[in-house]
């Protein structure tokens, strides 16, 4: 390996999970050279997944959700300040702090945040909350332990959903409006949604569907004290959680040139950035939540991720590129993997179900609320999800993974392939939707418009 990889400086924007992965790779592939970790929030690198779940049950404080460390990264943690924007010929990442820190290589690691609500005025009412960061988690949880007569979740995905089901845990009525036909639609088509929503129903929850949010009304002093709805109904409640989706965090690059858009920076198999031309650049590098990257089990569609697994594993091929030479850089091709816990049951996907055109029930039934549902796009395999049932999911990664004939033969590992008929996999446009799916094929162009101006 040429010496000069494993020296120079490495700037790494985004101290999240992905980012810390990174700065442990990078030492352990033997990067010896200056390594700087910028991050916005003032605490080190945290665990998200438990935040809607035993934080907000109370089960686990919030700030005690940090991510262990494998090693140290031996890195100068720049944390609390925001990156505000990057010089690609320069080479330097400037800080909100008026410095400016130069690189020879760049990981950008800068994740998501959540969507806020569209009027500042109504989002600023004490007892609206979004649910990303640890403070965030932290406050709800607070609210959640006080007692409030009523909690309104705005939004009926993963997130929207486990937050519902934490507030059932406690004993708190909640109502979820959800724009969309079920919870759950637009990561796991019509057919498992309809489980979902029955999920909720049975636990008490007041499920709206086929509504939007239109006013969050507040008292005289501030206070929030309810919603009205689209179809002229009103829900009464001391909390909010605005559930809809996330927001990439790449404004920062707007200036930059690189292929920066809503849905993330697309870069190539090996966490290279493009620029907005289309052009892979060798020095700038992309992980995690932020990224768009093309699969070639997906049509080498770009794909945007909102999963654990993938910000690790993308991370780590990241990290071993930038201090590889070509011919030893390694594609970043995990299938994606995804979990949740909700209303008691646990819901595990691999693949990506929106590449889907058919469905078939694999193993289980909705019924007993214990199945394996496979998915299948133009007669192969491209997804599975379980609910209860998560020692069948190797199984399936394989049969993802090997391309294999939808609807799948018999094999799975605790009973015969049900004789079931494949059905329309009814993956809505998530443009209908208040949630959006947490791994999304997002096309093959960047995001990045260009507007060409003509000589005169």
């Amino acid at each position: 390996m040429p010496g000069d990889l494993r020296e120079g400086r490495i700037v790494i924007v985004g101290a999240s999970l992905a980012g810390l992965r990174a700065a442990e790779t990078l030492r352990e592939e033997g990067f010896a050279g200056s390594l700087t970790v910028v991050g916005d929030e003032p605490c080190p690198p945290y665990d998200r997944p438990p935040l809607s779940k035993q934080v907000l049950l109370g089960k686990v404080p919030a700030d005690t959700t940090a991510l262990p460390m494998r090693r140290d990264p031996d890195a100068d943690w720049r944390l609390g300040v925001r990156a505000t924007g990057l010089d690609p010929l320069g080479k330097r990442v400037m800080l909100a702090d008026g410095e400016s820190l130069p690189f020879d290589r760049l990981l950008i690691a800068t994740g998501t945040r959540a969507r806020p609500w569209p009027n500042p005025d109504e989002a600023s009412l004490d007892g609206v909350f979004t649910l990303r960061t640890r403070d965030e988690a932290g406050e709800l949880a607070e609210r959640l332990a006080a007692g409030p007569e009523r909690v309104l979740v705005i939004g009926g995905g993963f997130t929207g959903s486990e937050i519902a089901s934490a507030c059932r845990e406690r004993g708190l009525a909640v109502t979820v409006a959800e724009r969309g036909p079920a919870p759950l639609v637009g990561a796991l088509g019509g057919t498992l949604s309809k489980l979902a929503a029955a999920m909720h129903r049975n636990h008490g929850v007041d499920l709206r569907c086929g509504v939007t949010v239109t006013t969050l009304r507040g008292d005289g002093n501030g206070r929030f004290t309810g919603a009205d709805l689209s179809d002229g109904s009103r829900v009464d409640a001391d909390v909010c959680v605005v559930a809809l989706g996330a927001v990439r965090n790449v404004e920062w690059l707007a200036e930059s040139g690189l292929a920066a858009g809503s849905r993330g920076i697309a870069c190539d198999a090996g966490c290279r950035a493009f620029n907005m031309y289309g052009i892979v650049t060798d020095d700038v590098f992309v992980a995690g939540d932020v990224s768009r990257f093309p699969h070639p089990l997906f049509g080498y569609q770009m794909l945007s991720l909102e999963h654990w697994g993938n910000a690790v594993a993308q991370a780590e091929v990241a990290a071993h590129n930038m201090v590889s030479p070509g011919p030893l850089r390694r594609p970043h091709l995990a299938i994606p993997t995804f979990w949740s816990s909700q209303f008691g049951l646990n819901i595990k996907s691999v693949g990506v179900p929106t590449f889907s055109d058919h469905v078939v029930i694999a193993q289980g039934s909705l019924e007993a609320r214990r199945l394996a549902m496979v998915y299948g796009y133009q007669g192969r395999v491209t997804a599975a999800v379980t609910v209860d049932m998560a020692k069948s999911l190797d199984y399936y990664q394989h049969l993802i993974e090997t391309a294999a004939p939808f609807p799948p033969a018999p094999g799975a590992s605790d009973r015969p392939l049900a004789a079931e008929v494949p059905i329309p996999s009814d993956v809505p446009d998530p443009r209908g939707l208040s949630h959006g799916p947490t791994v999304a094929l997002t096309g093959y162009l960047p995001d990045r418009r260009l507007t060409v101006v003509q000589p005169a």
